[in-house]
């Protein structure tokens, strides 16, 4: 009888054991590692999409390595660290220009609304940390082919960095770190197939040397997408008080334009940079030329490393999710 039991025992154990060794092994996802770069204060898009990349860090999907300031009006790095602050990550380093590069202001005055309503510690993007050096001191730190550069405003800070020389920092020339460093680059940029946009237009000089030279991937969400996608209306129906919010409810109230929503051109350049472009968008790959004036051209090549997006998706299912995203308020952990 004891022989018996045994026998019969050991064919679950065996069969238990068999599918544990045959199951799939589960792949852990890492979060994104991401430098956003920012022109904050022309346009308050800006806002929902550092909101979004919190609410992607918060569920663990983004790490948010630095954030940076492409304009040098004053309350651009205020903003972000407002931002920062409010979601919990202070110590997120900030970056700015520093010798040159576009100065625009806020005419709606949601950045001196949130510098005067919400904690920080910077009170001028001049007092922002040098973002060349920034960089080169984030990418330097970071495992090999590992950082996801946003950027959804100039240029300026990109061009300085392929520019920079080996230093105290790094021994290589900013070219090389971002060949050695930098996963891919995902912009808010141009105007598909070919046309004229702000982020190229205004520092074009940068815009050019950049679309020339960037030696990694490039991801563009054109001006033609966020223009179809409409964000915001519900978010300041909530009653969080958060400065997405407020940055929203006062630009929204003050443009007639935008009473049915702000079109949400930063925020689709987050949303690709961490989910990915492909649960949304397909890609037209080839060559962006960014002509002297501003004005960008397009060359399609099958194997080009520069690739614009064409909507999968609905521009309206596209809303509802980032709508989800710019309505987050601060994280449940803190």
């Amino acid at each position: 009888m004891y022989k018996f039991t045994i026998r019969y025992l050991a064919i679950p154990i065996a069969v238990f054991f068999l599918a544990a060794c045959q199951s799939p092994q589960v792949k852990e996802i890492k979060p994104v590692k991401i430098i956003f770069d920012s022109d904050m204060g022309p346009d308050y898009d800006d806002v929902g999409a550092l909101t979004m990349l919190h609410a992607f860090a918060d569920s663990g999907k983004a790490e948010i390595l630095a954030t940076m300031a492409s304009n040098r009006y004053a309350l651009v790095a205020t903003s972000l660290d407002v931002i920062n602050t409010y979601f919990g990550r202070p110590l997120i380093p900030i970056g700015s220009p520093k010798t040159h590069g576009v100065n625009i202001g806020c005419g709606q005055h949601w950045t001196d609304s949130l510098a005067t309503s919400f904690p920080h510690k910077i009170d001028s993007t001049a007092q922002a940390q040098d973002a060349v050096l920034l960089y080169r001191q984030i990418l330097t730190s970071q495992p090999d082919t590992s950082v996801v550069i946003v950027t959804v405003g100039f240029l300026t800070n990109l061009n300085d960095l392929l520019l920079s020389q080996p230093d105290n920092i790094s021994p290589l020339t900013g070219k090389e770190l971002v060949v050695k460093k930098v996963k891919k680059w995902v912009a808010m940029s141009g105007k598909f197939p070919e046309g004229s946009e702000f982020n190229v237009k205004e520092d074009s000089v940068s815009s050019k040397y950049v679309f020339e030279n960037w030696p990694t991937k490039v991801i563009l969400s054109g001006f033609e997408i966020g223009d179809k996608i409409f964000t915001g209306k519900d978010l300041i129906k909530t009653n969080i008080k958060s400065p997405a919010k407020m940055a929203f409810k006062i630009a929204m109230n003050f443009s007639k334009e935008d009473r049915n929503g702000r079109q949400s051109w930063d925020e689709t350049a987050v949303l690709t940079a961490v989910k990915g472009p492909d649960f949304a968008f397909t890609q037209v790959k080839g060559l962006m030329i960014a002509e002297p004036s501003g004005y960008n051209k397009w060359q399609n090549q099958e194997n080009g490393r520069h690739s614009y997006l064409v909507f999968k998706q609905s521009p309206d299912e596209i809303a509802k999710l980032i709508e989800k995203y710019i309505i987050h308020d601060k994280s449940i952990n803190q």
